[in-house]
């Protein structure tokens, strides 16, 4: 199980480094792109922490400068993976307050499976916006990225 998060946070981090690399280009990032990738940097950051059980940093839907997207990328993705070498039950039940106070449990794969499926979610609604903006984006399926 180490191993398939492990490669499936690897893709996370690989898509998401592309996107960043790909709007450092730009004259100027759709707003709409801008503000989802945020999301997914807040959102990936707020599950670690919960994880970790600690307060969390960021506001669900804050928007970040594109100057600290990699900072907080980075972050976000050396905590996941102490998380996954850290854990030896995969099954763990975890229980965690959502940003509206409601508690809820699930086990600890589907919580880190979510975290990527996600992001790769709103990744999607990125590209969308990138072509509604005619900027033709970079192809950021999985099977590419196993080639």
């Amino acid at each position: 199980m180490k191993a398939l998060f492990n490669q499936l946070f690897d893709y996370n981090f690989y898509c998401n480094r592309k996107l960043i690399e790909e709007c450092a280009t730009m004259k100027e990032v759709p707003a709409k792109s801008a503000a989802l990738f945020s999301h997914i940097l807040n959102a990936h950051h707020i599950w670690n922490h919960r994880l970790l059980k600690k307060p969390h940093d960021f506001g669900v839907w804050q928007e970040h400068s594109m100057t600290d997207w990699q900072d907080i990328h980075y972050d976000n993705q050396r905590t996941s993976f102490e998380i996954i070498t850290n854990t030896e039950d995969f099954e763990k039940r975890v229980e965690y307050e959502t940003t509206e106070g409601r508690t809820f449990a699930n086990d600890l794969k589907d919580i880190l499976f979510h975290i990527v499926n996600h992001s790769t979610h709103h990744r999607g609604q990125i590209l969308m916006d990138f072509r509604a903006n005619n900027i033709e984006p970079k192809a950021l399926d999985y099977i590419f990225y196993r080639r």
